[in-house]
C-alpha cells in the first residue's frame, strides 16, 4: 500500500519581493505587523490547523474572531450599548443607496451637503426613494471646502442630514460634523478611526474598510439602535439593519477574511495609542506634506483650502500636466506608486492612511523639493 505524503507547510519568505511607497487612494496600505499575522494565519489561524479562509462563519473559531473585533472596535471609539457594530457587505456604495430605502420615505426630504463626487453620487441614489436638499453646493466652488455653519442651508424636520466627513479627491474634511437637530449620517470611508470620531452625535456612521480598516469586500456600520428600527418602508433582509443586526453580521456566509483583518487593524490601533494616537501621528505626517507644499514658492498648490485640508488625502497640483506627468513618473522611478490625482482632479495625490508611515511622507517631501530645485 502506498501513501501519498502530505504536502509540505510552505515557508514565509516576506522580503521575497521590494515593498515600496504605496500612496494608493484604495485598496491602501495595511499594517506590516497585521500583514505578516495574516500570512501565518492564512495557513492556520489560532492552532486550529485550518486557516482563516476556510473556517466556518458560523464556528467557534470564527465566534471569537468577530467577538473580539466587535469588542475592540467599541473600545477603539468609546461605542456604547446604544449603538450596534455591524460588518456588512456591498461597499460604501451600496450605503449610498441602503440608507435612504431604510430611512427616507417618499414624502420625506433629507439635508446632503454636496462636497465630493461620493456625495454627489449618494445623493442620486436617495432621490430615487424620497426627496433630497442640497444643502450645499460644493461643486460652485470646485469642491476646494467643506460647508461652514453659514453655508449651510437645511431642511426644517429632515429625515436626516448626510455628509461625508473626508473627501478623498479634492483632500478636503470637516474638522467638526456638521450642526443640524436632524439625525446625523457619515459616511467615514477614507478617514475611519484616524481620528477620535463623536459616535453618540452619529445615528449612523459607516466606512469602506479599503482605505483605513482592512482590505475590501467588507463596511464597518456603527448604527444607533433606536434610529435602526425606524424603518420607512419594508426592505429585503440583506437590506435592513435591524435584521442585520439580529443576526450578528451573519444573516448569511460574511465576509470572514476581511472581518478577520479588520480585527486586526483594531488590535494595531490600540496599540498605536488609540485614536488619540493615530490623530498625532497623521497630524504629524500631513504636515511634512503640507510644508513641502506650502514652502514651495507656489510651485505646487494644494486643491484644498488650508482651513479644511484633509489628513488622510493630499492633492496638489503643479504649473503644468506636462510637469505633473513628469513628476509621476520620476517618483514612480524612486518606488513611490498611487501618485496619481483622480481624473476628476488630476494632479498629484498622495494618500497617508494610517498605515502609512511617515518616512514614506518624508521621502516625498524630500522628492518634491529636489524637483522643484531642477523644473521650478
Amino acid at each position: 500500500m502506498t501513501t501519498t505524503a502530505a504536502p509540505a507547510r510552505p515557508s514565509a519568505s516576506p522580503n521575497a519581493t521590494h515593498r515600496i511607497l504605496n500612496f494608493s487612494a484604495g485598496p491602501a496600505v495595511l499594517p506590516e505587523e497585521v500583514i505578516r499575522q495574516a500570512q501565518q494565519d492564512l495557513w492556520d489561524v489560532r492552532g486550529s490547523g485550518i486557516g482563516i479562509c476556510e473556517h466556518s462563519h458560523r464556528g467557534p473559531v470564527f465566534d471569537a474572531i468577530i467577538d473580539e473585533a466587535v469588542a475592540d472596535c467599541r473600545r477603539l471609539a468609546s461605542i456604547g450599548d446604544d449603538h450596534e457594530v455591524l460588518f456588512l457587505q456591498g461597499g460604501a456604495t451600496l450605503q449610498f443607496g441602503m440608507i435612504p430605502m431604510n430611512f427616507l420615505a417618499a414624502d420625506a426630504v433629507a439635508d446632503y451637503p454636496d462636497t465630493d463626487v461620493w456625495t454627489t453620487k449618494a445623493i442620486k441614489e436617495a432621490q430615487l426613494f424620497g426627496r433630497t436638499n442640497l444643502a450645499f453646493e460644493g461643486a460652485k466652488s470646485g469642491y476646494d471646502h467643506v460647508p461652514t455653519t453659514s453655508e449651510l442651508s437645511l431642511s426644517p424636520n429632515a429625515a436626516y442630514l448626510y455628509y461625508c466627513s473626508n473627501n478623498t479627491i479634492y483632500g478636503t474634511r470637516y474638522d467638526a460634523p456638521p450642526k443640524t437637530t436632524a439625525p446625523l449620517i457619515c459616511d467615514a470611508s477614507s478617514e475611519m478611526f484616524s481620528r477620535p470620531v463623536d459616535i453618540d452625535r452619529h445615528a449612523l456612521i459607516y466606512a469602506g474598510a479599503q482605505k483605513n480598516l482592512g482590505p475590501s469586500g467588507v463596511v464597518l456600520v456603527i448604527i444607533r439602535k433606536d434610529f435602526m428600527v425606524k424603518k420607512v418602508r419594508k426592505v429585503t433582509v440583506m437590506m435592513d439593519y435591524e435584521v442585520q443586526a439580529k443576526n450578528g453580521s451573519r444573516l448569511n456566509t460574511p465576509p470572514t477574511f476581511g472581518i478577520y483583518m479588520m480585527g486586526l487593524v483594531f488590535k494595531w490601533i490600540l496599540a498605536q495609542g488609540g485614536l488619540a494616537g493615530m490623530e498625532r501621528r497623521n497630524d504629524e505626517k500631513a504636515k511634512v506634506l503640507y510644508d513641502a507644499i506650502d514652502g514651495s514658492g507656489g510651485f505646487y498648490r494644494g486643491v484644498s483650502r488650508p482651513e479644511c485640508r484633509s489628513r488622510m488625502n493630499v492633492s496638489f497640483r503643479l504649473p503644468s500636466e506636462d510637469l505633473e506627468k513628469r513628476f509621476l513618473k520620476e517618483a514612480a522611478a524612486q518606488g513611490m506608486d498611487g501618485l496619481k490625482g483622480h481624473r476628476d482632479a488630476g494632479g498629484i495625490r498622495a494618500s497617508i492612511y494610517n498605515a502609512f508611515p511617515k518616512s514614506g511622507c518624508e521621502a516625498l517631501a524630500s522628492f518634491m523639493k529636489s524637483f522643484v530645485a531642477k523644473n521650478g
